[in-house]
């Protein structure tokens, strides 16, 4: 059975999503930050009886990569993000600091590997797509699981709202662009999973975004 369940987690109620196929699992984005919140995560892996064969991430801000570490360690696996971001890792401590959070590891998280563009990722019966959305952040991509009819999006588009092009290596122009391109052109029932939020659907978003129409 193929399955996508999202998880907001910590203080900004960023989703971890996980993607399950064929009894294994993928884990997008570390968004959990607490002890009960990792304990929630991993209770779900073992109810459902999922083997976690990938920790991806769809970009490096800070309140998606919290336990990018304690993740990696409990399931023996590195952490796969695209190089585009690789700068904004060393950010990460000093984030949680503004935020007045804590950040579990103390130091930035380690990537094991750089996702490519339109690699395909093996996961069960099915396969995720790495599709660029820069934009948000220079190196942020999205997951599309086209058995599915599902795109795991990071922070770049949410319910009625897009992501936030103020921050370092934010840009306007280029986000719309990676949506027209890369989302917008899905099928109108694909279900668009967000990293904040609830999920939508790329046809309720054509048709209702402030931003998109």
């Amino acid at each position: 059975m193929l399955t996508l369940r999202a998880f907001p987690f910590n203080p900004l109620a960023a989703n971890t999503v996980v993607v399950a196929s064929g009894g294994e699992a993928a884990i997008v984005d570390a968004t959990a930050l607490y002890d009960n919140e990792i304990d929630a995560l991993v209770r779900h892996l073992e109810d459902e009886h999922l083997t976690v064969r990938h920790l991806l991430l769809t970009h490096a801000h800070v309140d998606h990569v919290f336990s990018c570490d304690a993740l990696a360690e409990r399931f023996g696996l590195g952490w796969a993000l695209h190089r585009g971001d690789e700068p904004l890792l060393p950010f990460a401590p000093v984030s949680a600091q503004l935020f007045q959070v804590p950040f579990p590891a103390g130091k930035p998280p380690e990537i094991e590997r750089w996702l490519v563009e339109g690699e395909r990722i093996a996961l069960g019966d099915t396969t995720l797509e790495v599709r660029p959305v820069p934009g948000h952040s220079p190196g942020s991509v999205a997951f599309y699981v086209e058995d599915a009819g599902a795109i795991v999006v990071g922070d770049a588009l949410f319910r009625g709202s897009i992501g936030r092009t103020d921050l370092p290596g934010g840009d306007l122009p280029t986000l719309l662009r990676s949506i027209e391109t890369q989302i917008l052109t899905l099928p109108d029932d694909t279900v668009v999973y967000p990293g904040h939020g609830p999920a939508t659907t790329v046809g309720v978003e054509r048709r209702t975004n402030p931003y998109l129409t």
